[in-house]
């Protein structure tokens, strides 16, 4: 339900769970409960049916031709509700390129009106064969563009990075189920104005916004796309190039609905897509968890959650509407984020080995020239290694 309400311009007319011991291949549903479901479709006049699950494209095609209304299952609602939230070009784009691998698999013998093309030359294939693989094809000749597309994106979302890496800035990155709040909390933290609403998905494109921490500290604070259970891998494999924001972050916070019944659950699925896309071990140990909405509990439930959450290490409670919990995060992040480093230039005498060894065993070095009059090196360290530096 919460999926189908993330689309505005859908009008709900009704749902029902469906036990499925064994699914009926072809048709999904045995014959009664077909039949059942026809009538009740007929009669709330609707012209959508969301399955909410997998569906083979035979399976899509034969309840479509009974029914009389466009199926789709969770993988295809997904693809429209991020078409429907994608604003930038990469997020097109990368919408673009999953909705494609997604039609791919959709390809079934259904043109009717190929009954007679089966080849005169001794082909065997049944009807509508030739025009499967030139739409498939032509998806292929497609997705093959987008990627191209994406990758001079990718590149360039890279310097972008690559450039960010020379600044003394950390990145700390923001994730979590979606509509666990990661936005509303985006928005308290950093000022920015993105859209915050209580519906699945409403964030998509990455933002990023500087952030001056109570410490003096200056850190980058970036918002990312939800997760979801069951994500479906051509989503996976297509916002790669977006969630690597999250891979390169320097700390990771885990937003987390702590008012929801299925919170544990939804952390878990949060973990397991971290785990898939490579988030390190080091990101892991480090990341803080926010208990969000601890508002909307009720008192002495939020009470107990505060106090379980005192006992555990990198644990916050919070809530991004009133504010609570606001100053503890801030606090925590600070303590976690590596030193803030800088680059700079170096000229060391002939006579100064001593100094120049100490900083190529720190590993601090980026580049080194020799010249007349020495070796010029251009380092990247934090301000304890420039003052020990000093010291020698």
């Amino acid at each position: 339900m919460a999926l189908a309400a993330a689309l505005p311009r859908l009008a709900i007319a009704g749902a029902e769970t469906v036990p499925l011991p064994k699914p009926r291949a072809g048709w999904l549903f045995g014959s009664g409960k077909l039949e059942e479901l026809k009538a009740r479709i007929a009669a709330a006049e609707a012209e959508l049916v969301l399955i909410d699950g997998p569906v083979t494209p035979v399976q899509q095609r034969n309840l479509e031709k009974h029914w009389g209304v466009k199926v789709l299952d969770r993988t295809g609602l997904i693809l429209e509700i991020f078409a429907d939230r994608a604003r930038t070009r990469e997020g097109v784009l990368q919408v673009d390129l999953a909705a494609l691998a997604y039609q791919r698999t959709r390809l079934v013998r259904s043109w009717t009106h190929l009954e007679r093309q089966r080849g005169g030359l001794g082909f065997v294939g049944g009807p509508g064969e030739t025009q499967i693989e030139a739409d498939r094809r032509a998806i292929d000749e497609q997705m093959m563009r987008l990627r191209r597309q994406l990758a001079k994106v990718s590149q360039t979302r890279g310097l972008h990075r690559a450039a960010r890496a020379r600044t003394p800035w950390p990145v700390v990155a923001l994730v979590g189920y979606t509509n666990a709040g990661k936005s509303t909390l985006f928005n308290q933290l950093t000022g920015a104005e993105v859209l915050a609403k209580d519906m699945l998905f409403a964030t998509l494109d990455p933002t990023m916004r500087a952030l001056r921490l109570p410490s003096g500290q200056e850190v980058i604070m970036s918002d990312t796309v939800g997760f979801i259970s069951a994500l479906p891998t051509q989503l996976v494999a297509a916002f790669r190039a977006t969630l690597e924001e999250v891979l390169e972050a320097d700390l990771v916070v885990h937003v987390r609905d702590i008012a929801h019944p299925d919170s544990e659950a939804q952390a878990d699925d949060v973990r397991a897509i971290l785990a898939e896309l490579g988030l390190g071990a080091a990101q892991t140990e480090g990341m803080i968890e926010v208990w969000n909405k601890i508002d909307a509990l009720p008192e002495a439930e939020a009470d107990a959650l505060r106090g379980r959450a005192a006992r555990l290490d990198g644990v916050v409670v919070a809530s991004a509407l009133s504010g609570e919990g606001l100053d503890a995060l801030q606090a925590m992040i600070a303590a976690r984020l590596p030193e803030p480093v800088q680059e700079e230039d170096l000229d060391l005498g002939f006579g100064e080995g001593r100094r120049r060894a100490w900083l190529f065993a720190q590993g601090v070095v980026l580049s080194e020239a020799r010249g007349e009059d020495g070796h010029h090196l251009h380092v990247r360290w934090t301000g304890a290694q420039k003052a020990r530096f000093a010291r020698l």
